[in-house]
């Protein structure tokens, strides 16, 4: 299945400019996600913005982003005004600077996304300036307006494409000092070894099996068991209606059958 792009553009340095596509490097699609029902009827519930003075529903095409400038008082923006504003940084990440890699705390690393070369001819271009990171080991500095707010980027090289991370604005990143001002400067030199001797003994490969969802493994089995203990809904005239065809293939019967079917293709022969 072909990738579907968060976002396309430019990658810019200086007079060298290739287009390219973004796609956020994480997915929650996977995750077990609950619908809100009417618990009597079984039914979904639905929510809409409501007018807070008449309490009549209001029309799509009548939602506005306000700012507030006093009380019930809003200035009102429309999405025309919104697009106005539009900075260059929306279709062009132009590399402004480069610092090393491993200076970027990882604090401030917020969201990855995968950057790659949109067309063939850019791919030139795309591999040289990865390629450069690479060889001095750094990482390029560069603005983005994602969700209608300019973000710091920094690009990393990562295989044959490039990790963009959107980074953290500084005034999100609390002070440490706030937090560890009170705990001891230095431990206990005898106790130290002794915790490097834990460290040693669980010390592992580094697996993805590490960050592992056990409420998710629980939750998925918890619904397939209340999938077993529901009855089969019946149709008007009191018949049991019959379950709707799958289409989703069990791959390992499928490789059963397609091995038995190969024996016998072999014996036949």
């Amino acid at each position: 299945m072909a990738p579907r792009y968060y976002w396309k553009g430019y990658l810019k340095l200086s007079l060298v400019t290739c287009p390219v596509a973004m796609t956020p490097a994480t997915s929650e699609s996977e995750k077990v996600r609950f619908h809100t029902l009417n618990r009597d009827t079984g039914n979904r519930v639905v929510s809409q913005y409501v007018d807070s003075v008449t309490g009549k529903p209001v029309k799509d095409e009548n939602e506005a982003k306000g700012y507030a400038r006093g009380e019930n008082d809003y200035v009102i923006l429309t999405e025309d005004d919104l697009d106005r504003v539009a900075l260059d940084t929306v279709k062009t990440i132009d590399i402004e600077k480069f610092v090393p890699a491993n200076s970027i705390e990882w604090i401030y690393l917020e969201k990855p996304h995968y950057l790659m070369p949109d067309d063939a001819v850019g791919n030139e271009a795309f591999a040289v300036i990865r390629d450069a990171m690479k060889a001095d080991k750094v990482v390029g500095v560069s603005k983005l307006v994602m969700g209608r707010r300019e973000r710091a980027v920094i690009l990393e090289p990562r295989d044959e494409g490039i990790v963009l991370w959107s980074l953290r604005f500084g005034d999100e990143v609390r002070p440490e000092e706030n937090y560890f001002e009170d705990i001891e400067a230095e431990a206990d030199p005898d106790l130290v070894p002794l915790v490097q001797q834990l460290i040693k003994q669980k010390s592992a490969r580094w697996s993805t099996n590490m960050v592992s969802d056990p409420i998710q493994a629980s939750l998925v089995k918890l619904i397939e068991e209340k999938k077993k203990q529901l009855k089969p809904k019946k149709t008007a005239k009191g018949k049991t209606a019959p379950a709707p065809a799958s289409n989703v293939v069990n791959i390992m019967d499928a490789l059963k059958k397609s091995i038995q079917a190969d024996l016998k293709g072999r014996k036949a022969g």
